[in-house]
């Protein structure tokens, strides 16, 4: 897989409002009620992730989840990356995040 220039991970980003680039990655912050609802959707970003054999880093607080993504094997950002972003925006759209 070859990292995407910087001119295409702008472009890629215009598709994804609601993360944004934090150095050689894309970050999205998601919120909710409580700590069980980042639990559960932890776990249903797992099954995405391990469906396509890439995996995001997730940190699951109170109320807040930060999911990061990058492709260490070339130190940046790839389409899969954003492939993964795209799948997980799906799934936050669906349960209102």
């Amino acid at each position: 897989m070859r990292r995407l220039s910087e001119r295409a991970v702008r472009k890629a980003l215009e598709g994804l409002p609601k993360w944004r680039l934090a150095g050689k990655r894309i970050v999205r912050v998601v919120r909710y009620e409580g700590f069980m609802p980042g639990v559960e959707l932890l776990n249903e970003i797992a099954r995405l992730a391990e469906q396509m054999e890439h995996h995001p880093d997730v940190t699951v607080s109170y109320g807040r989840m930060r999911i990061s993504v990058t492709t260490h094997d070339v130190g940046g950002l790839t389409e899969l990356d954003f492939r993964l972003a795209e799948r997980i925006e799906e799934l936050l759209r669906s349960k209102g995040l």
